[in-house]
């Protein structure tokens, strides 16, 4: 018999006895690494209205979903889930700052672009491949620090040698890549 996935509202139980406080009263709320792991971000997540930071890394989540009652949110941790796309993002659109969605297993960004506000983002070692996907990050007006190394697109363009030059072109605003600061000479600007 398999065993069943930890849901949302379990693991706020545990949270709440944890830390002794209301789940929906918490600013900062750490759902990672539960066993069983969580499989699906389900309807629960809508009470967390006070929620700034959710932490939902290492699971095995696979879809973005029921973040609509998240009205504060602006840190997402997702790193170390199966999630295949960024489907989902849509309803922190206005508010997310920084998405952790690192050892995913995302090849495509669709999606991406509706995060205006997004800073942060981390997502280094997932699939993407192609420069069409990664071009889409340019459609984030406020990104300045970025961790895509691990990515089969990173690999090969930093085994030609083109890698940190085309990032920087595609993402003008960028201050930080792979951990390093970004240096722009005086004829880049």
């Amino acid at each position: 018999m398999a065993i069943k996935g930890t849901t949302i509202k379990e693991a706020l139980a545990k949270f709440e006895e944890k830390e002794g406080t209301k789940a929906s009263e918490a600013k900062v709320v750490k759902l990672y690494a539960q066993i069983p792991p969580i499989e699906k971000m389900d309807a629960s997540l809508s009470t967390l209205t006070n929620c700034e930071q959710l932490a939902l890394s290492t699971n095995t989540i696979e879809k973005i979903a029921n973040l609509n009652g998240l009205k504060n949110l602006k840190i997402l941790s997702l790193g170390r889930n199966n999630i295949k796309s960024l489907n989902g993002l849509e309803a922190v659109a206005d508010t997310l700052e920084e998405l952790w969605i690192s050892y995913n297993l995302i090849e495509k960004l669709k999606g991406i672009q509706v995060l205006k506000k997004m800073k942060v983002l981390y997502m280094a070692n997932n699939n993407v491949k192609a420069w069409e996907e990664f071009n889409k990050l340019g459609e984030l007006p406020s990104l300045v620090d970025l961790v895509f190394v691990g990515n089969p697109l990173e690999e090969k363009s930093s085994a030609e040698g083109d890698y940190r030059d085309r990032v920087v072109k595609v993402l003008s605003r960028l201050k930080k890549l792979d951990g390093d600061p970004v240096v722009r000479t005086d004829d880049e600007d």
